[in-house]
C-alpha cells in the first residue's frame, strides 16, 4: 500500500513601511502637561518648558510670534540678543527656553516647534508685569514723640512671594538694626511686611523705605515731633481741611495749649509745603 505525503507550505508576509517614522505611534508629540502660561517680573528669569516624546533626529526651535523670528534650535542660539537661550540635558525630553532679565516688552506668545513635515507646534504665553511695593497710607507721616511708628507695606502684582523684603531708614537697614524696640513681621503668602517702632523719638524721624527683592520699593517720610510741633501740625492740617484759610500762615498768637493731638496725623496732600514751613517755624 503506497503512501502520500502531502506537504503543504504556508508564507507569511509582513508589510515593513519604508520608514520606522511612518509608524504613527514613533512621531514626535507633545507631552500637554507641561503650563503653557506663565507670569514673571521685570527683572527675574522667565523659563518656558517644552516636552517632546519621541524626538527622535528631528530639532525642536523656539520662535517668537509677534516677528516670527527663530530665537533657538536644539541648544544653539540664533539671535543677537543672548537673554535667550535654549536648555536641555541629553535623555530630556525637554528643551527650556530661559529669557534672562525679562522686559515688559518680552511678554507675548513664543512657540516651541518640532522640525516634522508637516511642523508641529505649541505656543506658551509670557506674561512680564512689574512688581512695585506700596506703604499703605500717605507718603508723609507726622509722629507724637513717644508713639509707635507702625508702618504696612504690600509688595502688589508679583506672581511669587518676595525672598524677602528688607525695611530702611535712609541707607541703613533697619531689620537688624541695635536700636530695641524695633520689630518686623513679614507674611510671604499675603506679601506684606509691618514694622512697628516703639515709642519714637525726634531721632527716629527720616526717610522710611520698603524694599522687596523682586518689586520697586516705596517710600514714606516719617516727622517725629514733640508735643509743641505735632500741636502745630494738628491746627494747620485742621486749617487745611476745614478750609479755613486758602493759604495758611503760622501766627504768633497760635495757642498749642488749645490742641490735643493724637498719637499720629498724616500730612494733608493739598498743602504738604505749607505745613512743613509752618512747623519748622514753630519749632525752631
Amino acid at each position: 500500500m503506497n503512501d502520500f505525503f502531502i506537504i503543504i507550505y504556508f508564507k507569511i508576509t509582513t508589510h515593513h513601511p519604508s520608514s520606522y517614522w511612518e509608524q504613527p505611534f514613533s512621531q514626535p508629540y507633545f507631552d500637554n502637561a507641561t503650563k503653557r502660561d506663565t507670569t514673571t517680573t521685570v527683572g527675574q528669569s522667565a523659563y518656558l518648558h517644552c516636552r517632546v516624546r519621541n524626538l527622535g533626529d528631528r530639532a525642536v526651535s523656539w520662535i517668537r510670534k509677534r516677528d516670527l523670528h527663530i530665537l533657538t534650535v536644539g541648544i544653539l542660539t540664533y539671535t543677537n540678543d543672548q537673554r535667550f537661550q535654549s536648555l536641555h540635558s541629553d535623555g530630556s525630553d525637554e528643551w527650556t527656553l530661559k529669557i534672562s532679565s525679562p522686559q515688559v516688552r518680552d511678554s507675548g506668545v513664543y512657540e516651541c516647534q518640532v522640525s516634522t513635515e508637516p511642523k508641529i507646534s505649541l505656543a506658551y504665553k509670557l506674561n512680564v508685569v512689574v512688581s512695585k511695593a506700596k506703604i499703605v497710607g500717605n507718603s508723609e507721616l507726622y509722629i507724637k514723640s513717644g508713639s509707635d511708628i507702625n508702618l504696612t507695606c504690600v509688595v502688589l502684582q508679583t506672581p511669587d512671594p518676595p525672598s524677602f523684603i528688607y525695611w530702611y531708614r535712609g541707607e541703613h537697614v533697619i531689620n537688624y538694626s541695635q536700636r530695641g524696640g524695633i520689630s518686623v513681621v513679614t507674611e510671604k503668602q499675603t506679601r506684606t511686611s509691618h514694622l512697628l517702632i516703639s515709642r519714637a523719638l525726634p531721632v527716629d524721624s527720616g526717610n522710611y523705605t520698603c524694599a522687596p527683592s523682586t518689586a520697586e520699593s516705596a517710600s514714606v517720610l516719617v516727622h517725629v515731633l514733640n508735643g509743641k510741633c505735632i500741636a502745630a501740625a494738628v491746627l494747620l492740617l485742621l486749617l487745611l481741611h476745614t478750609h479755613t484759610h486758602t493759604h495758611p500762615l503760622c501766627p504768633s498768637s497760635i495757642s498749642f495749649d488749645a490742641i490735643s493731638g493724637g498719637a499720629w496725623v498724616r500730612a494733608s496732600d493739598i498743602y504738604p509745603k505749607n505745613i512743613r514751613e509752618c512747623t519748622r517755624m514753630v519749632c525752631s
